[in-house]
C-alpha cells in the first residue's frame, strides 16, 4: 500500500504540468498527498475494519471512504465522487474514473487467495465505480499486486494482464510524446501497469509513470502499488514520502503493516 501513496506524492506535482522526462527530482516543496492517497489509505481503514469478515467490506468501505473524504475535502476529488463523499445515502453512479484503480491496492495484500482478492475488489469497486470498466481495473491491479507478492515474474504477470485484462500493445516509448490526460480507467490503467511492467526498480516504476504525461499522480499511484510489491520500497524514499503525511495517515499505515506483511526492499529472483 505504502508504494501506492509514495506514486501519488511523487506524481502530484506533475499532474497538470506534465514533464514527459524520466529526470526529475522526487520530492519537492511543490508535492502533496491526494484524493489518490487519502483514498488508499480508507480501502485499508475499511479492510482493517472488518477484521478479516469480508462480507462487511461493502458497507466499510462506504464508511471509510466517506469519513476519510471528509477528513481531507481539498485532496483533490473528482466532482461526482466528492457528491458521493458527501451524500447522506451515497449510491454507485456508474463511473469508469481511474479513481477505482488507484485505491485498491490494499485488497492485493489483504487477500488471502485470488478468489478473496478478486471479491475484495469488487465489494470495494461496485460501491461507486459499478461500470465494468472500473470494475475491471480495479480487480486487474489487486490481482497483479496479489500475484506480484506471490512470485510471479514480470514475463508472467505481463502475459496474465494480456490474457485476462488489457492488450498492452504498446511501450511506453511508442506513447511518450502523444499520450496525454485521462481520467478513465481503460484511458490510463494500462498505461500504469506497462509503467510497472518496463521498470528495473521501484524508483524506476516512478519515473517512468511520470515520464509519459497524462494524469500523473494516478499513473504513479498504480504503477507504484505494482512496484512496491514487487521490489520493495527504499527505507529513504519511505522515509521522506512520510513528512508529507500527517499522524492519521502514518499511522494507518503502520497498523496496515503490521497486519499484513510489506517487503523491504530487495531484488527479486527471475526479475526478467
Amino acid at each position: 500500500m505504502i508504494g501506492a501513496v509514495i506514486g501519488d506524492i511523487v506524481g502530484s506535482r506533475f499532474e497538470w504540468q506534465n514533464l514527459k522526462s524520466k529526470e526529475f527530482e522526487l520530492f519537492t516543496a511543490k508535492n502533496r498527498f491526494t484524493d489518490d492517497s487519502v483514498m488508499t489509505m480508507a480501502v485499508a481503514q475499511a479492510i482493517l475494519d472488518c477484521g478479516g469478515d469480508y462480507s462487511k467490506l461493502p458497507e466499510a468501505a462506504v464508511r471509510c471512504m466517506q469519513e476519510w473524504g471528509r477528513t481531507y475535502p481539498d485532496a483533490g476529488f473528482s466532482s461526482l465522487f466528492r457528491k458521493w463523499v458527501m451524500s447522506d445515502n451515497p449510491q454507485p453512479y456508474r463511473s469508469f474514473g481511474n479513481g477505482a484503480a488507484m485505491r485498491i491496492s490494499a485488497c492485493g495484500y489483504a487477500g488471502s487467495d485470488l478468489s478473496e482478492v478478486k471479491e475484495m475488489a469488487r465489494a470495494v469497486t461496485s460501491v461507486s465505480h459499478n461500470h465494468p470498466e472500473g470494475l475491471k481495473a480495479a480487480e486487474a491491479v489487486a490481482v497483479c499486486i496479489y500475484l506480484t507478492r506471490n512470485g510471479r515474474t514480470i514475463k508472467e504477470l505481463r502475459r496474465y494482464i494480456n490474457k485476462h485484462y488489457y492488450r498492452l500493445n504498446f511501450t511506453l516509448e511508442q506513447i511518450r510524446p502523444v499520450y496525454r490526460f485521462y481520467e478513465t480507467c481503460q484511458e490510463s490503467v494500462p498505461q500504469a501497469l506497462e509503467a510497472f511492467l518496463e521498470s528495473t526498480s521501484f524508483e524506476d516504476a516512478l519515473r517512468n509513470a511520470v515520464s509519459i504525461g497524462g494524469d500523473s499522480d494516478t499513473i504513479a499511484c498504480i504503477a507504484g502499488a505494482l512496484a512496491s510489491a514487487y521490489y520493495g520500497v527504499p527505507a529513504a524514499i519511505r522515509g521522506k514520502a512520510f513528512t508529507y503525511l500527517d499522524q492519521k495517515q502514518k499511522k494507518l499505515i503502520q497498523e496496515f503493516e503490521t497486519c499484513y506483511e510489506q517487503k523491504l526492499e530487495y531484488v527479486p529472483a527471475g526479475q526478467g
